[in-house]
């Protein structure tokens, strides 16, 4: 069976947040959801996440995850540690399991990675497997030094490590794989006599190096994949480099993104192919794009469904769906719970908001139609207002089939317009305009001649 640990822990001082530091997001994703994903892909059967600082707040979030929860004690006295860490978890380390050790705060590593980890520990019949790195630049971090073999020897960290020990490239990741029943011995064995008072995890290594069992190291691939965050700074390279990837997965996909480096897509967005995304574009949440549609500059789009052929110009949509060959903007927004149907015009500067609109309806420009039920082959004029708010109670508005509402009218709910009713121009409307029928709700024009004159308005220049 194989089973994770993963270290979740942390306070994150350096972040200066009231958030538990695996909760900042990464492509609007916590930094622990990565983790954990990347960890199930890997066919991780159980994975136990150790929390400690904002445990509660974490285990709130993660409440529909399948994954078990462990908090670690905070307080003086506490001797902390990742040795420490892990023993937290110890009553679900089975004896004839593959424990996999991760971190909260590593968002880049991957199931590819964490799967080749533990493949490579069972195949080649180690007890234990630390992942290591090459880094151009190891200062900082422990150094693996190597048997003739090719087995690890020991981990030297950096203030004990000897000039020559220091030249050494490949250090220590802190991912492992044990043996189950080892680590527990191993756990039962390691103390915190040391500067930090600490139970460290790399004594564990140590213990079974020392006790004669083989000690491996997989060397990943990409060591950007072990990176953590502990600052502002770091989470924002884990943001570029996860950005980068998932731009490069759509792109391999069939998606045309114009400007990789100033395109925003989080992990959870899908795209279909032959989709075109111009820079500037924001695509978040559960977005679902499909098939053939253009994606213009400075365009957001949440939580929301956009069909085949759509074209979408610098305009906002937030859980909503459109329909095909739709064209929605520029400057347009469509706020949540609104249902756009096939071959709509929605244009400039119009406004909706949980409203259905049928297919081939068209709002050109500066509309605002809200909580509204509007059929098909509708017009609606410049400036309409749907006027659906007394300042206590919303209240909708029905527009029938082949209906033509006048520019500057206003609809004010309750109302409806029935199929093939036309509102004339400038209009207020606040009863019921019957089927075919043409209304005029305005006041008749009065001219009064000279009346400029007798008030004296115009000036002798």
């Amino acid at each position: 069976m194989n089973i994770s640990i993963i270290l979740a822990a942390g306070e994150g001082t350096r972040m200066k947040s009231k958030l538990p530091k695996v909760l900042h997001k990464v492509c609007g994703k916590p930094i622990l959801q990565y983790v954990i994903d990347a960890s199930k892909g890997a066919n991780v059967e159980k994975n136990v996440v150790v929390v400690g600082y904002g445990g509660d707040i974490t285990k709130e979030y993660f409440k529909e995850e399948p994954i078990i929860f462990k908090t670690q004690p905070i307080g003086e006295g506490i001797p902390y540690g990742t040795g420490y860490a892990v023993m937290q978890a110890i009553d679900h380390i089975d004896d004839n399991s593959t424990i996999t050790i991760l971190y909260g705060d590593t968002p880049l590593i991957t199931e590819s990675t964490i799967n080749k980890l533990i493949n490579y520990h069972n195949k080649s019949g180690f007890q234990a497997t630390v992942l290591t790195a090459i880094f151009e630049e190891p200062t900082g971090y422990g150094r693996i030094i190597r048997e003739d073999s090719g087995n690890i020897l020991k981990i030297v960290e950096q203030k004990d490590a000897s000039e020559e020990e220091k030249k050494i490239k490949e250090i220590n990741s802190g991912i492992y794989c044990f043996d189950g029943k080892l680590l527990k011995y191993a756990l039962s064995k390691i103390d915190n006599n040391n500067a930090q008072n600490e139970y460290y995890i790399t004594d564990v290594i140590g213990i079974l190096k020392e006790e004669g069992h083989r000690v491996g190291a997989y060397i990943i691939e990409d060591s950007t994949e072990i990176h953590g965050v502990n600052s502002r700074v770091q989470l924002s390279f884990s943001e570029k480099i996860m950005k980068d990837r998932i731009n490069e997965r759509h792109m391999e996909n069939g998606v045309t993104i114009i400007d990789p480096s100033n395109t925003y897509i989080e992990d959870t967005v899908k795209i279909g192919r032959d989709t075109i995304i111009y820079p500037g574009v924001s695509l978040e949440g559960s977005t679902e794009i499909g098939e053939d549609c253009i994606i213009r500059n400075n365009s957001r789009i949440v939580n929301s469904i956009i069909s085949s052929n759509v074209i979408i110009e610098s305009s906002t949509i937030e859980d909503s769906q459109v329909g095909e060959n739709t064209h929605i903007g520029p400057f347009a927004h469509l706020r949540p719970n609104s249902n756009i149907g096939e071959n709509v015009k929605i244009g400039n500067f119009v406004e909706v908001k949980n409203s259905v609109i049928k297919d081939n309806t068209k709002a050109g420009h500066l509309a605002y139609i809200g909580d509204a039920d509007v059929g098909h082959d509708v017009n609606i004029g410049c400036g309409v207002i749907f006027v659906n708010y007394n300042g206590k109670e919303k209240f909708r508005t029905t527009v029938g089939d082949n209906s033509f509402i006048g520019s500057n009218s206003n609809l004010v709910a309750p109302v409806k317009v029935e199929a093939r009713g036309y509102v004339a121009a400038g209009s207020t409307i606040v009863e019921e305009v019957p089927e075919g029928a043409l209304s005029i709700a305005r006041a008749a024009q009065v001219n009064k001649i000279g009346w400029v004159e007798k008030k004296d308005l115009i000036k002798d220049k």
